[in-house]
């Protein structure tokens, strides 16, 4: 699998700086859409070679993850790893990697978020939560993360999906397996192309307002989504180089179906063969195309004292904001 990288120049990151100086002094953090409406040519900002960069990676059809490293994080300024993605405190601390983060998700498309996760916000938090451990979530940390795209279940789930360090002191790495590199028998290639499974919400999705929001209207859609789940393919476009929906823990064949379980199962030994390794170390930048690429995670052990690792999340859709997703389900801009 082919891993596009680019590393940041210092001339670069003076110039970052200097503009992280001005857009941070605004007050408006990226988890808010009014940043969006406020600094909406951000991504131009950006040094010309990034953009460049982003642009052909977004642009190339043969390219499904790639790696920008040499932003700069202040340790001492971002503070412990949080104990919960609720932070009382607020999100100031990783304003500046934020407004990065938002500069180049704005160069693949339009940052989203679901109004189920992490009360909407815009960049969210991915570390281990005392109590979460074997759960399969960006919160886990002893279950392996198996192999996803997120969002799956929905029709309308992300085009890419960035990860930032903030902090990886383990250097715990993100599984990534790319479809182009997998091999499939054409009868597996069909019946995975067919509407044969099931995906439902992952848990977080309804875990999260049930506890803080039992009434909201983005909860009942979720949880029909779960009890009245729509069939669907796990291939899906082109034939020649199909996109992929997977979410390994929360999908099930609909209905008995033997060879659309063989396929299934053959598909998942066939992407834990090509699966290769990307870190988030301390200021990089893994973006990966959601419909081209599936990821997971290796379990670790937390030690819930604030070292441990912390990723900061965007998702981006390439499509309209109305391209079918609920008004109530999704933050738009």
């Amino acid at each position: 699998m082919r891993t596009d990288e680019y590393m940041l120049s210092g001339d670069e990151v003076d110039d970052l700086r200097a503009t992280l100086d001005e857009l941070s002094a605004g007050g408006l953090s990226p988890t808010d859409p009014d940043f969006y409406e406020k600094y909406r040519g951000c991504h131009e900002l950006l040094p010309s070679g990034l953009r460049r960069f982003l642009a052909d990676f977004r642009d190339d059809a043969s390219s499904a993850a790639c790696v920008v490293n040499g932003f700069p994080v202040d340790d001492a300024l971002v503070g412990p790893t949080p104990r919960h993605w609720e932070r009382p405190e607020g999100c100031d601390a990783t304003i500046r990697p934020d407004i990065y983060l938002a500069m180049c998700a704005s160069t693949l498309g339009e940052p989203f978020a679901w109004a189920t996760l992490q009360y909407g916000r815009l960049v969210q938090d991915i570390f281990p939560i005392k109590g979460d451990e074997q759960r399969e979530s960006g919160h886990g940390s002893e279950a392996f993360l198996t192999f996803h795209t997120d969002d799956a279940f929905r029709p309308d789930s992300p085009d890419h999906l960035l990860l930032f360090g903030i902090r990886n002191p383990d250097a715990v790495p993100t599984f990534v397996a790319l479809m182009r590199d997998i091999r499939l028998s054409n009868t597996d290639l069909r019946v995975l192309s067919e509407k044969k499974f099931h995906i439902l919400p992952d848990d977080e999705h309804i875990r999260q307002l049930e506890l803080r929001a039992p009434g909201d209207p983005a909860l009942l859609r979720a949880i029909e989504m779960r009890d009245h789940p729509q069939p669907v393919s796990v291939l899906f476009g082109d034939p020649a180089n199909p996109r992929i929906r997977l979410d390994t823990p929360f999908m099930r064949c609909a209905g008995d179906d033997p060879e659309a379980q063989r396929a299934l199962t053959v598909l998942l030994t066939e992407l834990g063969r090509v699966r290769r390794p990307l870190v988030a170390h301390v200021g990089s930048l893994l973006i990966l195309d959601n419909r081209r690429v599936v990821h997971g995670r290796d379990s670790f052990t937390a030690r819930h004292d604030g070292t441990d690792r912390w990723l900061r999340k965007i998702i981006v859709s390439r499509r309209s904001a109305t391209h079918g997703a609920e008004p109530l389900d999704r933050v738009r801009l």
